[in-house]
């Protein structure tokens, strides 16, 4: 079983400290292909985000993703990090928080391995479903009995 990563841990800690201690969280991101942010705002490969509260709608962060929406010049956009890709998060009145080292991106990672679909078990999927019939699910339902419901497109 592969380690979980600490780092989405520390990033939902530290933003958590600087909102109770009421400063504004800012992460630096290292931007590649599996970012989205806007581009005209990223400088040398990286952007430093605002993610507080007033600056962001639906903040989300996840252990493998940060995702929000916020406004640049008035225009709302969606943006997706991938947590491989957050360089630091720091509170922005005083430089305290944590960096992190980026080795490698989110674009520059193999993709996980897919897991395969589940298929049914064979001894569900041959069990008869009861109908409305003599009850050992082999004849469809009679009409006369409760109104039904007709889907008219």
């Amino acid at each position: 079983m592969p380690e979980i990563s600490t780092k989405p841990y520390m990033l939902r800690a530290i933003y958590e400290w600087c909102t109770d201690s009421g400063y504004t969280p800012y992460i630096a991101v290292k931007v590649d292909a599996a970012t989205t942010v806007p581009m005209e705002y990223v400088k040398k490969g990286e952007i430093v985000l605002n993610i507080s509260f007033s600056a962001t709608s639906g903040l989300k962060m996840d252990n493998d993703a940060i995702s929000f929406h916020a406004r640049f010049a008035g225009v709302s956009r969606e943006l997706y990090i991938p947590v491989q890709n957050v360089l630091a998060i720091y509170a922005n009145e005083n430089g305290q928080g944590m960096a992190f080292e980026v080795t490698k991106t989110a674009a520059e990672l193999p993709p996980p391995p897919s897991k395969p679909a589940e298929q049914p078990s064979p001894a569900l999927a041959s069990v008869p479903v009861p109908s409305e019939g003599d009850g050992d699910g082999t004849e469809p339902p009679k009409r006369g009995g409760r109104p039904t419901l007709t889907r008219i497109k």
